[in-house]
């Protein structure tokens, strides 16, 4: 799923960045390539996870930009949301750049593009913020770690928001990987506390108009409409002007970020799930990347990827200090695999079956604050790292 760093950090291009010390043998250097979407429709996700990537590494050395003595040197891409761009860049970044590690992307189409080449160079590549099943499932191999959650996390978050016995629920989601198996994960988890998906709706994820889908959901008469969305181009305001809740479907959804929260008025009382909203979170590393957030970016509050990228960063600098400094694929995959860390979402361990980290999700309501400009998420409960732990697919 803009921003950039006043420290050591510092632009290289246009369509690429790189930063931390160029000076020095290589091999006391560690090379991070990240791909994101630093444009296009998923721009804004792509931002949230770099400035929060470099948050990461500030608060994970100590300022240092530092790991076992060695320096870390930072390279973005820029995927454009492309599978055909991310894999050149991908490239590019392992043959020229020669990184060290892959992190990335915003789009789960780009980032399973990229698997194969994780293996093929043998580098460990942490995902995030995508979430498709299929990466730490089917497309699975030994090089990938996500620091994400996957769909089915947010599908048993949000299962346990509205399931229950003989509920019946209609789906909405875009039509591709992050959707079609977003739809399949709570269609799982939704069935087995008793519930019935009537109907699992599919629109274009470029789309603007969703009047036919939602015409479509009105006419099966579910009980509630759970939406999976990811983009600029949300369908809340339609929703809305269709007025599904007067004709009795009730709303639920994984909360969005803060953009989106803005078009969500009309879903006040809503219940339903969060990946992150920076006051839901209680713990000391959350209360530091709320608090340097504000003082580095005018004021902002991080974002629904900012921990996300966060969390990524310091997975590698922790790994990093077990291995003292090898950054070597067999070296990280043993101390990785299981390996427990602390985040602004509190404790995440990688699995050590399929490497997807366990981590704390939200139960939330949506409501009005005074002085807030959108809906806010409050915590309802947490919903704890082994509640929400998805089925092994791999």
């Amino acid at each position: 799923m803009v921003m950039s760093l006043s420290l050591v950090l510092g632009a290289c291009s246009s369509n690429s960045e790189s930063s931390g010390q160029e000076n020095g043998d290589a091999e006391e250097t560690i090379k991070i390539g990240v791909l994101a979407s630093l444009t296009g429709a998923l721009e804004t996700y792509g931002n949230q996870t770099k400035q929060g990537f470099e948050l990461g590494l500030d608060y994970a050395t100590d300022g240092s930009m530092e790991v076992e003595g060695k320096k870390i040197e930072v390279v973005y891409e820029d995927t454009e949301t492309k599978p055909e761009v991310a894999v050149q860049k991908a490239t590019k970044l392992l043959e020229e750049d020669e990184v060290d590690f892959l992190v990335g992307s915003s789009s789960s189409g780009d980032t399973l593009a990229v698997l194969p080449l994780a293996e093929e160079y043998e580098r460990i590549m942490i995902v995030e913020p995508a979430v498709a099943d299929s990466i730490t499932g089917s497309e699975f191999n030994e090089y990938i770690f996500r620091t994400a959650r996957n769909s089915s996390q947010d599908a048993i978050a949000g299962a346990k928001a509205i399931g229950g016995e003989g509920v019946k629920i209609a789906t909405f989601a875009p039509d591709y990987s992050f959707g079609i198996d977003g739809v399949a994960a709570f269609k799982e988890a939704a069935e087995e506390l008793g519930s019935e998906v009537v109907l699992e709706e599919y629109a274009d994820p470029t789309a603007t108009d969703f009047t036919s889908n939602i015409q479509k959901i009105i006419e099966a008469d579910p009980d509630y409409l759970f939406v999976i969305w990811a983009g600029a181009n949300s369908p809340w305001n339609q929703i809305s002007d269709m007025k599904l809740q007067e004709k009795g479907i009730k709303i639920s959804t994984g909360a969005p970020d803060i953009s989106a929260l803005k078009t969500m008025e009309p879903l006040i009382g809503m219940e339903g799930f969060s990946v992150y909203y920076h006051s839901l979170p209680d713990n000391e590393v959350n209360d530091w990347l709320v608090d340097e957030h504000k003082k580095r970016y005018d004021g902002a509050l991080p974002d629904l990827f900012t921990p996300g990228g966060m969390s990524s960063a310091i997975s590698i600098v922790e790994a990093l200090k077990e291995t003292g400094g090898d950054a070597t694929a067999d070296g990280l995959i043993d101390v990785m695999e299981g390996m427990s860390f602390e985040t602004p979402k509190g404790t995440m361990t990688f699995r050590e079956e399929d490497h997807q980290a366990l981590q704390t999700m939200y139960a939330v309501k949506l409501e009005k604050q005074d002085g807030v400009d959108h809906p806010v998420p409050v915590l309802i409960r947490e919903l704890t790292p082994e509640e929400t732990a998805p089925p092994i697919r791999n």
